[in-house]
């Protein structure tokens, strides 16, 4: 008897977990088809308005009455779509389980399209996630689901965002999974999220979406030298992450120290982009693609071109501009990379290609994300040196993000405190009093470098 329950036992615990891989099948595939379309959607609408556009070399000087129209769309329409998408979704799932008011869709795909079409420095990225997760959280209300189910569906309409816009869809998959937490990739989402972020892929290519692949042309030869040089790269690509991550709330905290009227804060946003063009380059403003294949196919940039497209990036996203982040964090990846091999001597679209997925590590604390995305981008052979490069920046990043409502769950350091289970905007952290090697190291440097200073 005790053997027929067991058995009775096993065969009910394989059916309901059998009959749970069916129902997020289904589930993720209609996600995965449905914000494949609607994003698809939204990119060939991207490309017509930016191709109608950019034509005119003076186009930019409209970008005051872009983010007074963008800004005057979200105020009024949709508050929940301001900012670069992305952290808006976050900032849905752990508050209100994934709850996003679906006219967020139609007023993101609009201010996006304005702010882009002009200028304005963002990314793709961001509506597209806003826009699946937006369309994910309509279907949840049609099917009556919990709030667990919400956000699992909510969660893969975020990764087949991700996947549908950049053509990377394990990456894709990845990212939604790990760019809630800092520490913690939630494993019950990881299937119905690689199916979505598949699916959504696929529908794509089908609708004719093309993808930006870079095969490296330059396989680096290992040797301890090189790897040390990697080693290096990682910890000043997570500095630069911190350089947009400090831009970003600088930016934030000026907007919001002024109490003006939202739109009118757009006007004086796009006045304050068009004086850096003018003194500056064309080269900052928009999605920024083509300087991004040049740099990875080894022509230089100027030295402060990072710094300047973080500023451009901070003027327009604090200034009511709508669109993503992730798109300006590989323009900035890709030039620091550029900026480091030139310091150094080495190949430019190496260290570019490596410099473009360690920021988004760093900045976006999502590391394995962009480990996979190099393997998909730049096959297998500069992989392993660039996912070496991306923990050390996610490391060196700290307890900071371009998505403030991230929620810590791992210390980076356990000489370094800080409160687990609590958002990355709030975290405190101070040195913990139980002596590690890290303070000890940290101690004779800190010794070293007085002694310098001192002679």
């Amino acid at each position: 008897m005790q053997g027929d329950d067991k058995l009775k036992g096993t065969l009910i615990e394989e059916l309901v977990l059998f009959t749970g891989i069916v129902k997020w099948l289904l589930l993720a595939t209609m996600a995965g088809v449905i914000v494949g379309l609607a994003t698809s959607g939204f990119l060939k609408l991207l490309m017509i308005s930016i191709d109608s556009t950019e034509k005119y070399n003076y186009i930019y000087l409209m970008l005051p009455l872009a983010l007074f129209v963008s800004a005057i769309l979200i105020k009024y329409l949709a508050p929940e779509a301001e900012g670069h998408g992305t952290e808006k979704v976050i900032e849905a799932v752990h508050r209100r389980a994934g709850k996003i008011p679906f006219m967020v869709v139609p007023v993101k795909l609009i201010a996006t399209i304005v702010t882009l079409a002009i200028g304005g420095s963002v990314g793709k990225e961001g509506p597209c996630a806003q826009i699946g997760a937006g369309i994910s959280s309509l279907c949840a209300d049609l099917f009556k689901f919990d709030a667990a189910d919400r956000k699992k569906l909510v969660i893969c309409g975020i990764s087949a965002g991700f996947a549908s816009v950049f053509g990377t869809p394990l990456a894709g998959a990845m990212f939604g999974v790990e760019v809630l937490f800092i520490g913690t990739i939630l494993y019950d989402v990881l299937l119905p999220s690689f199916i979505a972020g598949i699916t959504s892929y696929h529908v794509s290519v089908a609708l004719g979406i093309t993808y930006f692949r870079h095969p490296v042309i330059v396989t680096p030869v290992f040797s301890e030298f090189f790897f040390l040089k990697v080693v290096l790269a990682g910890i000043f690509f997570g500095i630069c992450s911190l350089v947009l991550i400090e831009a970003m709330d600088i930016g934030k905290n000026l907007s919001d120290r002024f109490k003006i009227w939202q739109p009118l804060k757009g006007v004086i946003g796009g006045i304050l982009l068009i004086f850096l063009t003018l003194v500056s380059s064309r080269e900052y403003l928009g999605l920024g693609l083509n300087t991004i294949e040049s740099c990875l196919n080894g022509s230089g940039m100027p030295w402060y071109a990072f710094l300047l497209k973080s500023a451009f990036t901070s003027i327009t996203l604090n200034s009511c501009g709508s669109g993503g982040i992730v798109t300006p964090i590989f323009f900035i990846g890709a030039t620091s990379g550029t900026l480091f091999a030139h310091l150094l001597g080495l190949d430019i679209a190496t260290f570019a290609a490596i410099g473009l997925v360690s920021v988004l590590a760093g900045a976006a604390n999502t590391p394995i994300a962009a480990c996979i995305m190099s393997i998909e981008l730049y096959g297998p052979e500069l992989a392993p040196y660039a996912s070496v490069a991306c923990v050390i920046s996610f490391l060196m990043s700290g307890y900071r993000s371009v998505y403030p409502t991230q929620i810590l769950s791992m210390s980076k350091d356990p000489a370094l405190q800080a409160e687990i289970g609590g958002e990355i905007r709030n975290i405190r952290f101070g040195f913990s009093p139980r002596k590690s090697l890290t303070l000890y190291l940290f101690e004779l440097l800190r010794s070293v470098f007085s002694k310098i200073s001192r002679n």
